[in-house]
């Protein structure tokens, strides 16, 4: 079950304001469509957004901004979480599998639970959608097709196109885009240290919310130690496949996206004569030297790997298999000799 919003619940966050008046709009005057899809990058608050919505209708009286009052019976259902017409589908913590699975969508209907018990509505909340399985979605699209009135299904996801094209065509769409860098830094000012602010974000590819919550002192000392490891395969100092069980024991999915975005900024650097942005801007000097002595078709070809290897990581792959191979050919790229296709 995907998790409520640690963020404070009686407002929008600053970079939402207008998402929110534009949904609560809608929710007024009576255009709320029944199948709802929330996309957007990481960290940018879609799933606060989310959540001061079902809390909204559910609540009985809302506030002249559409915002649950936080003190109803309702409100203090939802606080326990134990309100029965707010459901909250997603992958099964215990299972081996992050599916959400076909018993978990049979199981709404079967039990009535797209009919509010008490409630002017009953909320359902999808998230992450793109872990449907391909029976799930296939029972959700049939309860999306033949929406009862006071039903609201709600799918959340940071990858709407691994969705069925069935399931999008069907849900009203409402991307959430990445807020202004000013507006970001703002918001964290005061919640992380001034000196990171800058640096987190960037690593956060803009999500404040991630660069809150994720980012912390912590883990960038541990970045730092893996982009060490990277530079020591490449001059042949270290050993690839005991920087892969590093990077494993880290998680596949944290170092891949550290390591594509090396990449990138490796590929870009050796493209280009002039400054340029970077993803990783604290480690410029490195890279710069790095970029100048690495063949830049071998480079751009293990950057693809990379990228690859990040989608198959939400799959059933091994990942210490998957890391070790791309070490081994990054040691060899570092070597200045030409990766392998596969």
């Amino acid at each position: 079950m995907s998790e409520p919003s640690p963020l404070p619940l009686n407002a929008p966050l600053p970079w939402l304001v207008e998402d929110w008046m534009r949904l609560n709009g809608a929710r007024r005057d009576g255009r709320l469509a029944h199948g709802l899809l929330f996309s957007g990058p990481r960290g940018i608050g879609k799933r606060h957004l989310v959540e001061l919505l079902a809390r909204s209708l559910l609540c009985e009286t809302p506030t002249a901004e559409g915002l649950a009052c936080g003190r109803c019976a309702d409100c203090t259902l939802i606080a326990a979480e134990s309100h029965p017409d707010l459901l909250r589908v997603g992958p099964d913590p215990e299972a081996k599998s992050d599916e959400i699975p076909i018993a978990a969508i049979r199981a709404l209907v079967e039990r009535g639970a797209l009919t509010p018990s008490r409630a002017a509505w009953k909320v359902t909340l999808v998230d992450p959608a793109d872990h449907l399985n391909a029976a799930a979605a296939n029972a959700l699209l049939k309860t999306l097709e033949e929406p009862p009135g006071a039903a609201l299904i709600v799918l959340v996801t940071e990858q709407p196109g691994r969705l069925p094209a069935t399931i999008r065509s069907r849900c009203r769409q409402i991307r959430i885009p990445t807020p202004a860098t000013a507006d970001a830094l703002t918001w964290l000012t005061g919640r992380i240290p001034a000196k990171d602010a800058a640096l987190r974000l960037c690593l956060a590819h803009g999500g404040p919310l991630r660069a809150l919550g994720e980012l912390n002192e912590d883990l960038l000392r541990q970045r730092r130690e893996r982009f060490d490891g990277f530079l020591a395969i490449a001059r042949g100092e270290r050993d690839p496949v005991v920087e892969a069980a590093a990077w494993n024991g880290l998680g596949a999915r944290l170092c891949l996206d550290w390591l594509a975005g090396w990449m990138v900024d490796l590929v870009r650097l050796a493209a280009s004569e002039h400054p340029i942005h970077l993803d990783n801007p604290d480690l410029r000097d490195a890279l710069s030297g790095l970029a100048r002595r690495l063949e830049p078709a071998s480079t751009h070809r293990l950057l693809q790997r990379v990228l690859r290897a990040r989608a198959l990581v939400e799959t059933r792959v091994n990942p210490q298999l998957l890391l070790e191979s791309l070490s081994i050919e990054w040691l060899r790229v570092g070597a200045g000799q030409a990766p392998g296709r596969s």
